[in-house]
């Protein structure tokens, strides 16, 4: 059983980095696909970043793409989610997902995914 333990989350103001950490433990962390997901109040949950095995190919949702960069290390079963220039529509729950072992080469979609980690808070303000 795949577990994962998200942290780095907070409250930060409009324009601020944060960044981010996912570990996992429990399984090969080299043959699952990795993602990162957002779930704001009143909303559905959604894809902000994935990332392949390798690490070698990745996905950015339209809303992040070139604030956020999606990373991991594999000899330290890390997946990371550094997030630049905040903005107040950022603000959600942020989980980390998983994939089986080699089902998908990039995940986006939340049906792809079979582990979750709890979620850390990231809130925005002016």
């Amino acid at each position: 059983q795949v577990q994962l333990v998200e942290s780095g989350g907070g409250s930060v103001q409009a324009g601020d980095s944060l960044r981010l950490s996912c570990v996992a433990s429990g399984g090969t962390f080299s043959s699952y696909a990795m993602g990162w997901f957002c779930q704001a109040p009143g909303k559905e949950r959604e894809a902000v970043a994935a990332i392949s095995r390798s690490g070698g190919s990745t996905y950015y949702s339209a809303s992040v793409k070139g604030r956020f960069t999606i990373s991991r290390d594999n000899a330290k079963n890390t997946v990371l989610l550094q997030m630049k220039n905040l903005k107040l529509e950022d603000t959600a729950v942020y989980y980390c997902a998983a994939v089986g072992p080699f089902r998908y080469v990039l995940a986006t979609r939340e049906h792809e995914y079979d582990y979750w980690g709890q979620g850390t808070q990231v809130t925005v303000s002016s």
